[in-house]
């Protein structure tokens, strides 16, 4: 098998940052899987519903190599990707990657979290390779000689077109910007969200062996909110969530929220264009602001 049929395509961006109580026993959402590793990729930990996914009960894969339970040119594709990551705080993305031959395509985010090397995963959507990211350019290209306010709703009305979601809130300092389809009321600012909440009714897998205070597990894609965030959002009807940072060069200046009401399949390429949006979307914010 070749690279090409691993589908891989690598992202490096920097994930939002997320500040759970450390005392709680962090999980993943069930509509992926994760595996936590050591340097040398043997595993130290994984979710409990790997097995849905891989085949290959949870409590086996302890200890292992990473290399008896995924195909050779795989794992060789992924650690190359891994070994650009060296010193990075952002996260790769691989797209369409078989892992193994019986089962689906994968879509895959890792990144270095805690000292360990975190990777997650979730099937491939059927359709769209590549139409996310390639049409970024053109939503950031369209807000050209909008300042100001303008700029700000332009950048919201655009992101809620990217995501497919029911609203967007765009928030930079003491400003901010709202689009709704409808009706629909502004986004909730709940602290405690992941990058991608898919759908606030799954129950939550727990990481085995299970342990609180996992700091590798808070930064993951797929992260559960808290029993208590993810009870909040249902009771404003709000079924899945997306979220990225507005920072330029390592600077933190504002959040995207995302939310809709009804859930979703996680897809890592589509949360890599809201990054990459956020991203550029920062750099023209500072130059309106350089303008005066």
């Amino acid at each position: 098998m070749s690279s090409q049929d691993t589908g891989i395509v690598d992202e490096e961006l920097t994930p939002a940052v997320t500040s759970p109580d450390s005392s709680d026993e962090l999980q993943i959402q069930p509509a992926g899987f994760l595996i936590q590793m050591s340097h040398d990729w043997i595993i130290v930990r994984a979710s409990e519903n790997i097995d849905d996914f891989l085949g290959e009960s949870h409590v086996t894969l302890i200890e292992e190599p990473l290399s008896r339970f995924v195909q050779a040119q795989a794992l060789h594709d992924l650690r190359n990707h891994f070994s650009r990551l060296s010193g990075s705080t952002g996260i790769a993305r691989a797209y369409r990657v078989r892992l193994t031959d019986d089962r689906p395509r994968f879509d895959i985010a890792f990144q270095v979290s805690g000292g360990r090397v975190l990777l997650e995963a979730s099937p491939s959507p059927e359709q769209g390779l590549g139409e996310a990211l390639g049409s970024v350019g053109g939503l950031i290209d369209s807000l050209s000689g909008q300042r100001g306010e303008a700029l700000l709703d332009g950048a919201a009305r655009r992101m809620r077109a990217l995501t497919g979601c029911d609203h967007c809130l765009v928030v930079c300092g003491e400003h901010s910007a709202h689009s709704s389809r409808g009706s629909a009321s502004a986004p909730s600012e709940i602290p405690d969200l992941p990058a991608i909440v898919a759908d606030t009714a799954a129950v939550p897998v727990p990481i085995f062996p299970r342990k609180p205070g996992d700091g590798a597990i808070a930064n993951a894609l797929l992260r559960s909110p808290s029993a208590a965030s993810l009870q909040h959002l249902r009771d404003q009807g709000i079924a899945s969530a997306i979220s990225v940072p507005l920072s330029l060069d390592g600077q933190v200046s504002g959040v995207i929220r995302c939310q809709s009401g009804a859930a979703i399949e996680p897809n890592f390429e589509m949360h890599a264009a809201a990054e990459l949006f956020a991203q550029m979307f920062a750099l023209r914010l500072e130059i309106d602001r350089l303008r005066g």
